[in-house]
């Protein structure tokens, strides 16, 4: 509900204006009516309604047609698209459609805005279930009939919650789910339920998603891929200390309770590899001393540091250490338990598997990610014998993400940062590469941040690119990178008729003069070039991510734009110690999060930026951010107190000691 949404917004650029104040006042600067007018008009809910089109979803079939949602300045498209015959249709019948709809009783339906955020063809592809209104519709795609396909969404939310809560087998019979404690499966076409273990007891239960931050409901196990066994742990937290969260309300406070281990504690959470075969509900426990809970990329464990094989005898996963300064790789027997550790990687500092890795089973080998040589790259090893058979991937420039494999071709599909020149670092493209280190080919030309969606087969690819002040263009490619079609592309006319701007990039020096940083710039859309405007830095030091955030175009970028309209420049600048970039630079203040926090680069940062533009005046310079943004902005406060004037601190974790284990012990070391 607009009311709803906008006063909160609001309060944020007013509550920004009071503690700021300080840096306009000082200029004897008026803000007006009209000010906070335009600075709400800069926020998320008054922009993104400006724009349309540009954004594509696939919903993939299995032979390669996929379809989608798009809006458009006229209304909403559902599309279908055929690769294979370069067609784009209609997913069906709108006019029709909508017609059945209103005899069916949904109420008056405007063709042009269907208003269903998703559709799911049929198995036939003759009909297409829409949710509206808290229902489920099933219409016919020519547009004959329409009738509901459950009138009770209580029903339908709870059922929801559950398939949320459960982890679905492959083929599609089972939900996987917790229940006291003890693990249980659901068959989907009947609703029985079956126990699969018995022993879980409180804090000492199976496939639990409790530790630190993160604790919820939902299951956290991998299914084999023949939907017979299951890969989870029986998580050990019987001593691990509390964390209480209290609600404010109306009435009695609400105590919430569950255990958090903290940096330093003498007992955090351990977990119990076992693998239940779900048939006869037999539990294997692995061979081997209880893990740390920990993940190699991650705060929480994490699934895709398992891998079944296809014969589901046998399970390869990585344990990481404590510090996170040592993975290992392991293999198992399913059916008896029995580990042998096929090889180790430790680093000095973190070790992080930025892209992942992969087992190709058929050929007994690994695809390994290591920034052993400063950047994240990918390595081949021998899955038998753990030796390395070679260096996949070279060159500057992080490799980020595995995103498809294809063992018969011997290539895989990469995502990589920092390898197209001039470009901004963060860009990221697709390449693929053979297993050999040969043949790099760029899928994604176009310069700019590229997002891929690639077909069932592999032969197509959905490319969506854009820049900060470029809006997204979405094409179809097929798998050498070539254009098939064009898709769809975003329309900003009624954005720039309103005024906005896009943010201003930039490239400065860090605090050792040498290495080049990344930002982007705001100013006032009634910029005067010939005032001098008080700087506000909105940064975050990570180092799990950066301040800037994604590089894809989009119509608001949190706050920033608001609060320069009430006549402040604002910026937000990556510095050392977050990641995308080398090792070393993500390194850059590992064990000193106290001392550093890419403090040091914010500063250079903005004096190079205030030697650059005369219009910034670096005297009344501020400071706000959430979380570990509040975090730096206490520290600039009293680290800094010559150079900044005020500061917001909002919600800042300002002693690692009293945050998760996981988190902390990672970046500082135990």
């Amino acid at each position: 509900m607009p009311t709803s949404t906008c006063l909160p917004a609001r309060r944020v650029v007013i509550g920004a204006l009071l503690a700021l104040a300080p840096l306009a006042l000082s200029a004897q600067q008026t803000i007006t009516a009209a000010d906070y007018d335009r600075a709400v008009s800069m926020l998320s809910f008054s922009v993104n309604p400006l724009v349309s089109g540009g954004s594509v979803a696939a919903t993939w079939l299995p032979d390669d047609r996929f379809y989608y949602r798009s809006t458009t300045a006229d209304g909403i498209e559902w599309v279908m698209v055929d690769p294979a015959r370069r067609t784009k249709t209609p997913l069906f019948m709108v006019d029709s459609v909508a017609t059945a709809l209103q005899r069916a009783g949904v109420g008056k339906i405007d063709p042009r805005n269907i208003p269903a955020q998703r559709a799911e063809l049929s198995g036939d592809g003759t009909h297409v279930t829409l949710d509206i209104s808290g229902k489920r519709w099933n219409c016919e795609v020519a547009g004959g009939t329409c009738s509901a396909a459950s009138t009770d969404p209580v029903t339908e939310r709870g059922a929801a919650r559950r398939a949320r809560a459960g982890v679905m087998s492959p083929d599609g019979r089972m939900s996987a789910f917790v229940r006291d404690w003890n693990l249980w499966v659901r068959e989907t076409a009947s609703g029985k339920e079956t126990q699969l273990t018995t022993d879980g007891t409180p804090n000492f239960g199976y496939a639990t998603d409790n530790a630190g931050w993160v604790h919820s409901d939902r299951a956290i196990l991998k299914w084999s891929p023949d939907s017979r066994k299951i890969a989870t742990q029986q998580q050990d937290e019987r001593k691990v200390g509390d964390m209480y969260l209290v609600s404010t309300k109306v009435g009695h406070p609400e105590l919430q309770s569950w255990k958090y281990p903290l940096p330093g504690d003498s007992v955090v959470a351990m977990i119990h590899r076992v693998i239940i075969d779900v048939p006869t509900r037999t539990i294997v426990r692995l061979k081997m001393d209880p893990d740390y809970h920990r993940a190699m990329l991650g705060d929480d464990l994490n699934m895709d540091d398992l891998s079944w094989s296809p014969d589901a005898t046998r399970l390869a996963f990585v344990s990481t250490s404590r510090d996170h300064k040592k993975a290992t790789v392991r293999l198992a027997d399913a059916r008896t338990g029995a580990v042998r550790t096929v090889m180790e990687e430790t680093s000095p500092t973190q070790f992080e598997s930025v892209a992942g890795w992969r087992v190709l089973w058929p050929t007994s080998e690994i695809v390994w990610s290591s920034e052993r040589d400063d950047w994240a790259q990918l390595y081949l090893y021998d899955l038998n014998t753990g030796a390395l058979k070679r260096k996949i991937t070279t060159g500057a420039g992080p490799v980020q993400n595995i995103v498809r494999m294809d063992e018969l071709g011997r290539t895989v599909l990469v995502e990589a940062l920092g390898r197209e020149g001039a470009e901004d670092p963060y860009f990221r493209h697709y390449y693929r590469v053979g297993l050999d280190g040969g043949g790099w080919t760029n899928l994604t030309k176009e310069s700019g941040d590229h997002a891929i969606q690639v077909s069932p087969s592999g032969r197509y690819l959905v490319d969506t690119y854009s820049k900060a002040d470029v809006p997204p263009v979405v094409t179809l490619k097929n798998a050498d990178g070539g254009v098939i079609m064009p898709l769809s592309s975003m329309d900003i006319s009624r954005l720039v008729a309103s005024g906005w701007k896009p943010p201003m990039s930039f490239t400065v020096k860090a605090r050792d003069a040498k290495t080049d940083l990344y930002g982007q710039l705001f100013r006032p859309t009634n910029f005067d070039p010939s005032r001098r405007y008080p700087i506000i830095n909105n940064p975050y030091p990570g180092p799990q991510s950066g301040s800037v955030g994604s590089r894809s175009f989009s119509a608001a970028r949190g706050d920033r734009q608001a609060l320069a309209e009430l006549g402040f420049v604002v910026i937000t600048l990556d510095g050392m110690g977050t990641p995308g970039r080398s090792k070393s630079f993500h390194d850059a203040y590992y064990g000193a999060m106290g001392r550093d926090n890419t403090l040091p680069d914010q500063v250079a940062g903005m004096k190079e930026l205030a030697q650059r533009f005369s219009w910034i005046d670096i005297d009344r310079a501020g400071v706000w951010g959430h979380s570990g943004g509040g975090f730096i902005t206490a520290d600039a406060m009293f680290r800094y107190p010559d150079f900044f004037k005020v500061g917001i601190a909002e919600s800042g974790n300002h002693d690692q000691r009293n945050y998760e284990d996981d988190w902390g012990e990672r970046y500082q070391g135990l």
